[in-house]
């Protein structure tokens, strides 16, 4: 029997929102931008700030950067970091997205001062850095409440409106023009005075395509290699600006698979309808969890649980076309919810799935096989109802994943000549021949191969 590694894994939620936004069209006039070349191969860690440490501040977590620099990290995204707003507000500290002012530091956190020094620390290591923006709500004490009440979608009495249950927030008018060029000069303020690399932008999907034609190019003249993500599923944020967007689908199929209620080929059906949806060019940001997840559904240590995490966190590293996501205690792993709205800090220390987030994290950086921009196709390696293989492929480089999304053992047969050899089992950490001759894989095992242009011949 091969030796196939398996690991402990999480389960994984993802808070999802059906927009009233204007319907998706793919055949958009605006030409998608060209990404930042620093993104095809990298990876995305998201840091909640108030949980990371029991300080809760930034030069608290400044002292994880070499660690996370070691295990591979390459792009930091901090979840919102401006003040949070008092009234209604939500527990004793609030949510990170009910902004009370766009252009300052939450004090909880820190100075303007402590940020800088953090982002320069940051880009020292060669890293980069997003912020998360909240264009969609201001908090309920925003000062544009007072000072610019036509700022904001007003209710059926008049007052600013709110949405869903976010009962903290006040919904921003994006008819008005005033608004989207206070907008706009607030997110300038952060890439000129602190020299972010790019934003995460909260419920984009709400946010009118036309903004975002005129918001991103005006950012990009400042900084033309930033890099813009967008927390939404809408084909249209594709043709009006974002690099990458939130593909819920997917995750939402992971998730029915790892609980045995689809096959593993299903997630083809996901990939297929993407394929047809999106612009080729668009970029796919896979995860096993994340904020929102991980607070109200149980992700990953849920949805993903125990072993069934690892194949699943391996596809979000390896799959066609996309940008991977780990989210802050992954790599402990995290067990349990973070709380939403009071301190609840992340007890660091065992860090049980560091070497494997650093194998995935260094082949990505290293292999351009793992580029957002590589070749992919399926491979029949065994039962396609729980056995899902694939190639990726570039300038010669070639991986193969071989994952058993089952609770069974599986038998696997590759019968493709070309994928038959002596590649470089990245787990095990050494070359084994590799023919037709039948093998199995644990239940929820996982093994990816690194090819050179030699093991092929």
């Amino acid at each position: 029997m091969k030796k196939v590694f398996f690991f402990l894994l999480i389960p994984i939620l993802i808070f999802s929102c059906k927009s009233k936004e204007q319907k998706p069209v793919v055949t958009d006039t605006v030409q998608t931008a060209a990404h930042p070349e620093w993104i095809m191969q990298g990876n995305i860690y998201e840091v909640n700030t108030r949980q990371y440490t029991p300080e809760g501040t930034f030069n608290a977590f400044a002292k994880h950067l070499d660690r996370l620099k070691e295990m591979g990290v390459q792009t930091l995204w901090f979840m919102p970091i401006n003040p949070i707003s008092k009234v209604d507000r939500k527990g004793s500290l609030g949510s990170y997205y009910a902004v009370s002012d766009y252009t300052a530091v939450n004090p909880e956190y820190g100075t303007l001062e402590d940020w800088n020094q953090l982002v320069k620390a940051i880009h020292d290591k060669g890293m980069k850095v997003m912020i998360d923006w909240v264009p969609n709500h201001t908090g309920a004490d925003h000062p544009w409440l007072t000072s610019h009440p036509g700022f904001f979608v007003k209710d059926s009495t008049g007052k600013a409106a709110t949405m869903f249950d976010w009962t903290d927030t006040r919904i921003l008018d994006f008819k008005n023009t005033e608004m989207q060029d206070s907008m706009i000069a607030a997110m300038k303020y952060w890439v000129t005075n602190t020299g972010i690399d790019g934003y995460r932008v909260d419920v984009a999907w709400n946010v009118p395509g036309e903004f975002w034609k005129k918001c991103i190019p005006q950012l990009k003249e400042l900084n033309k290699g930033l890099f813009f993500l967008a927390e939404g599923d809408k084909p249209y944020l594709m043709t009006s600006g974002f690099d990458a967007y939130y593909p819920w689908e997917m995750f939402h199929m992971m998730v029915k698979v790892a609980a045995g209620q689809r096959p593993a080929f299903a997630l083809d059906s996901i990939k297929n309808k993407f394929d047809t949806l999106y612009p080729k060019e668009a970029i796919p940001l896979y995860f096993t969890s994340n904020h929102d997840e991980n607070s109200w559904n149980k992700s990953d240590y849920g949805t993903f649980p125990g072993a069934v995490h690892a194949p699943f966190a391996v596809f979000t590293q390896t799959m066609a076309g996309s940008v991977p996501l780990v989210y802050s205690g992954q790599e402990e792993p995290l067990l349990r919810p973070l709380q939403f709205f009071e301190s609840d800090s992340i007890v660091f220390g065992k860090f049980e799935r560091a070497k494997f987030y650093k194998t995935l994290l260094n082949l990505r950086t290293n292999n351009v096989a793992l580029a957002a921009d590589a070749a992919f196709r399926k491979v029949k390696a065994g039962d396609d109802k729980a056995v899902y293989a694939y190639v990726r492929e570039k300038a010669g480089k070639k991986i193969l994943v071989v994952l058993n999304l089952s609770r069974k053992e599986q038998s696997i047969t590759i019968t493709d000549k070309d994928l038959q050899g002596n590649p470089y089992n990245v787990f095990m950490g050494t070359n084994e021949p590799l023919t037709e001759k039948e093998w199995k894989i644990e239940p929820w095992g996982y093994v990816v191969y690194e090819y050179t242009p030699v093991d092929t011949k």
